[in-house]
């Protein structure tokens, strides 16, 4: 089927959907064609499915121009509504970040097909030979708000992991994630894979969120929501199936008593306002006593110059004066996602530790310093799913971490922790090879 030929298919289906009063009988039948996608291409050959991402590259990038123009009419209707800074960055496309997605697919691609992988493999003394192997979940859904990049990162890594994926993208961005959507379809039956192995869920009613998170009868094996706090806590109460999840990204950066002035300015200003409104975003710097006095203030003063807002503790303002708001209990556990972040003194290491354990969301933190004792000290006894060490936590992401792209970072400890990415995407089972063998 041609490209052509495909448009115009959609476009007669599309005439053809259910009426909004049958969104039931509508979300079903999304969630078996999932599921019957989904025992396609668990057993699909490796290079059938990179033939698909590759033509999904290809195709966001040579629709540009559409994608673009999708995204001016969300963007326009967003700012009628009066989003905040951080959102709009959240929801605005343009050519570079396009071809980001396109790259990001394009490195999936290279990525090694994680389906039927040997985990581990050993011989019983009764000459039972176990092998435990990679299987995919099966059906993912994906509820996400303003981010039309998760449809494209959502698509690929759920294909190259053997999944069918069911999205369902917020109001905002719904006519972006639209565009982009017909470019993962067309790369799916450009290499004879079921079109409904990647659906978006035609309507922005919140009732279509509730029938996800009771798993559409058995359709959606995982859910992975990618959104603020309210998404994510409703997600987390509704949902009769298990969920990839961080409820916020409250990240600290602490700058130990061995730290470097310039790495430590650095990498403050990097994790802070390089972007603002990620999930990897540092909300708070903790600084130690021991260097108040030669770090806070060429730190502090890197941030202002940025245009950063700073909330800081009783000793924090003590030192830098005016200019500094007082922080107050909240600005400690708050995701601001945007130009503001809260500076606090402690008395050294443990005590930075303790706060993060008190306040932290156990998404990402970093310690600044030079002494691989403390830097050891920190990375065991922090309990967050990243941890890094002289990095800005604007590194949380799965593309950093080699994965090709990522469909969130989750903070649980069952499963999958950190960036979920295509071997996140799958689970395992166990073979098992006997030459007659019964039990006694």
């Amino acid at each position: 089927m041609s490209v052509a030929d495909f448009a115009e298919a959609k476009k007669a289906r599309s005439g053809a959907s259910a009426p909004a009063s049958d969104l039931a009988a509508t979300m079903a039948e999304i969630g078996r064609n999932a599921r019957e996608a989904a025992r396609i291409l668990a057993v699909a050959p490796t290079e059938t499915k990179n033939d698909a991402l590759r033509a999904m590259a290809l195709t966001l990038r040579d629709r540009t121009d559409l994608i673009l123009a999708a995204n001016l009419k969300d963007l326009a209707a967003a700012d009628r509504r009066g989003i905040t800074g951080a959102f709009r960055d959240r929801l605005v496309l343009d050519a570079s970040r396009i071809d980001a997605m396109a790259k990001g697919i394009e490195d999936i691609v290279a990525l090694p097909d994680p389906v039927g992988a040997v985990i581990a493999d050993w011989t019983r003394p009764n000459g039972l030979r176990i092998e435990r192997v990679r299987t995919p979940l099966g059906v993912v859904g994906v509820i996400y708000e303003s981010r039309p990049n998760v449809t494209a990162d959502a698509g690929a890594l759920t294909l190259k992991a053997g999944n069918a994926v069911i999205l369902r993208g917020g109001s905002e961005s719904a006519l972006s994630s639209a565009a982009i959507h017909d470019c993962m379809v067309i790369g799916l039956v450009a290499a004879g894979l079921p079109e409904t192995a990647i659906q978006i869920v035609p309507t922005t009613d919140r009732a279509a969120v509730g029938m996800m998170l009771g798993g559409l009868s058995g359709s959606i094996d995982v859910i992975v929501p990618r959104g603020g706090r309210g998404l994510v806590e409703r997600v987390q109460t509704e949902a009769r199936i298990p969920v990839f999840a961080h409820l916020e990204g409250i990240n600290h950066v602490y700058v130990d008593r061995a730290a470097d002035l310039a790495m430590a300015t650095d990498i403050t200003l990097n994790a802070k306002m390089r972007r603002t409104g990620v999930c990897g975003a540092a909300e708070t710097l903790l600084i130690d006593r021991a260097v108040v006095a030669t770090h806070l203030l060429p730190i502090v003063q890197a941030l202002q110059a940025a245009g950063c807002a700073i909330r800081g503790d009783e000793e924090t303002r003590d030192h830098l004066g005016e200019g500094v708001e007082p922080a107050t209990e909240a600005d400690w556990s708050t995701e601001y996602l945007d130009a503001i972040m809260s500076v606090r003194v402690v008395d050294g290491i443990d005590e930075a530790i303790d706060h993060i354990e008190r306040y932290g969301s156990r998404h990402t933190d970093t310690i600044v310093t030079e002494d691989p004792a403390a830097a050891a000290f920190f990375l065991d006894r922090v309990d967050s799913a990243i941890v890094l060490h002289n990095a800005s936590t604007q590194f949380a992401d799965g593309a950093e971490f080699g994965m090709g792209a990522e469909i969130g970072i989750a903070t649980g400890k069952l499963h999958a922790r950190g960036p979920i990415g295509v071997e996140q995407l799958t689970t395992f089972k166990y073979r098992v090879h006997g030459s007659g063998q019964i039990r006694p």
